[in-house]
């Protein structure tokens, strides 16, 4: 296998890994480092990057960042800046990883609602009573009371201020 084979071995398996750290050097056969960069930016790939170097050129390494690296070294370098510049890196794909399983999360709760049930939840959000939210639907404010009852219970909130969270959280619900 040459070195441009194992590097687009690589990029074919990255789909999968969820959790990591790319360490990479700038100058390597085949797939550079900063090609690889290039490649994770342009599918949006959130894996932390570390780049390493035994050439320091301040252009290479501006670029570097510019592509999404967290962190750059010149060889040679200290073991443990690297050890803990990986484990910074671990911690915040993992803290990255979590919310992103907690907005998917709640946005598979978002699909449990009906269109109606999303309209009184874009007015909560939009902190409206329930008043206003009966006017502007043209409903009344017990049917909305039965509406927000049933988007607590489907989006399995204790309160009206978690809910907001969660709503704010997954992302646009479209205009209130």
């Amino acid at each position: 296998m040459t070195a441009y084979d194992s590097g687009t071995a690589f990029l074919h398996a990255l789909p999968q890994m969820t959790y990591g750290c790319i360490v990479t050097d700038v100058r390597m056969p085949g797939l550079s480092g900063i090609e690889l960069l290039r490649h994770l930016k342009d599918y949006d790939f959130k894996l932390p990057v570390i780049v390493i170097t035994g050439h320091g050129e301040v252009p290479i390494a501006v670029e570097a960042m510019k592509l999404g690296a967290v962190d750059f070294f010149e060889k040679p370098f200290d073991g443990d800046k690297m050890i803990a510049a990986v484990q910074s890196a671990l911690s915040n794909c993992r803290k990255n990883a979590d919310r992103d399983a907690e907005r998917r999360e709640v946005q598979d709760r978002l699909a449990t609602l009906t269109p109606r049930e999303r309209d009184v939840l874009k007015g909560l959000v939009a902190g409206n009573p329930n008043k206003v939210i009966a006017f502007d639907l043209g409903i009344s404010p017990r049917t909305v009371e039965i509406y927000r009852a049933n988007v607590m219970t489907k989006m399995k909130s204790g309160s009206l201020s978690e809910l907001v969270r969660m709503a704010l959280h997954a992302g646009d619900l479209g205009p209130p």
